[in-house]
Parts: structure tokens; C-alpha cells; sequence
């Protein structure tokens, strides 16, 4: 019987891919149902993005601290066999649309397949993934239809369920991303090794509903 993993993630959040493959690599061994969730990590970002060379500068002080923080990120992701290019992300988006198109990408099945796409997207290709025209390109990528994917993106539909839960996630006390829960009952915070995703898995089932 599969095992229930909630995954609590933003597109923007270079741990939250990192902590991905280390999920991908556990499936491999295991039966897992992984089911998305939307948090924003910038929930005040506007709609557009902002450039991202002034917004590490006004989070961490200085382009050096910046640098040497992304360093550490890259060589961490390296490790796990993904390739990060800050040098190639010009903007941070509003990562709201990118959560709409993993909810709508779940109804067929395609969600993981999507969020590797959009992370991918961002980090290595340096694409805005707050763009409609980027957002189509990965689910049409994925297998979804892109002229339904242009329609539902240039509209509202499910803009409010995406603030919704991801303020649900806040309420529940997640600070932190990526924040994997193994059947509702086990929660593993933060890109932790497979090790660790192995124990939550031994410890969830073990614990009694």
C-alpha cells in the first residue's frame, strides 16, 4: 500500500528541488502518493517579480554574502545531480500561477513531472516562471493541453485556493520548505537525506490512526 506524502513546496526555493530528487531517489525503493502544496515563500512578491541582483542584496547586505550563500546552495545541489545557474536568473517571480498549474497538473496525474519542469526552468535555465508563456511552454511539456493551459492562466481560477492553502500552511506552523508529511503524521522539515525520508516512512507506519 502506497504512503501518503504531502509535500509543502515553492518553485523558488533551490532546497525544495534538492529535497525533490532525494524524494524521487526514495521512491525508487518505495510506493509513495506524492501530493503537491503550494507555500510562498514571498507572499508579499508582486505580481511582476522583482529583479533578483537587488532583492539578494536588500535580504543578505551585500552581492559577496549573496554570492557566497548561492555557492554553498549550487555545490549542495551539484551533489544531488542538478545543475543551479544563478547567473542566469534574472528575476523573481510570484509564484502563484506556477502553484495554479501544479494543482491543475495533478487532476492528470502530471504533477511531479510539471514541478521538475518548473524547477528546472528556473534554476537552470533561468526562465520567469511567473510568465504565462513560460508556464504553458512547462505543461505542454508535461503533456497538458496549452491552449486550456493560456485560457485558465490568463483568468483567476484557483488564485484564492492557492493563497488559501498556502496560508493554511503557515497556520499549521510550516516555516519551513520543503516540508514532506508522511500520512499525516510524520513530518520531514527541510532537503534532508534519503536516510531520514526512510525513518519518517518506518516511523508513520508504524504509529498507530
Amino acid at each position: 500500500m502506497a504512503i501518503t506524502i504531502d509535500v509543502v513546496s515553492d518553485f523558488v526555493c533551490p532546497w525544495c528541488w534538492i529535497g525533490k530528487r532525494h524524494l524521487d531517489t526514495f521512491a525508487s525503493e518505495a510506493d509513495i502518493d506524492r501530493r503537491w502544496h503550494p507555500y510562498l515563500l514571498h507572499p508579499d512578491m508582486p505580481e511582476g517579480g522583482v529583479d533578483r541582483a537587488d532583492f539578494v542584496r536588500a535580504k543578505f547586505g551585500s552581492d559577496e554574502r549573496a554570492r557566497e550563500l548561492g555557492a554553498n546552495v549550487t555545490a549542495v545541489a551539484k551533489a544531488a545531480g542538478l545543475d543551479i545557474d544563478y547567473s542566469r536568473v534574472v528575476r523573481i517571480p510570484d509564484t502563484r500561477d506556477a502553484h495554479r498549474l501544479v494543482r491543475w497538473a495533478g487532476g492528470q496525474g502530471r504533477a511531479d513531472t510539471v514541478a521538475e519542469g518548473l524547477f528546472r526552468a528556473y534554476f537552470s535555465e533561468g526562465r520567469d516562471i511567473g510568465d504565462a508563456a513560460v508556464l504553458a511552454d512547462i505543461g505542454a511539456a508535461a503533456g497538458m493541453d496549452r491552449a486550456i493551459l493560456e485560457g485558465l492562466l490568463a483568468g483567476d481560477a484557483d488564485r484564492d485556493i492557492v493563497d488559501a492553502q498556502a496560508d493554511r500552511a503557515r497556520s499549521m506552523g510550516v516555516s519551513g520548505v520543503p516540508t514532506h508529511i508522511f500520512a499525516n503524521k510524520v513530518a520531514v522539515v527541510g532537503a534532508q537525506p534519503i536516510e531520514a525520508l526512510r525513518q519518517a516512512a518506518e516511523l508513520a507506519a508504524a504509529t498507530g490512526d
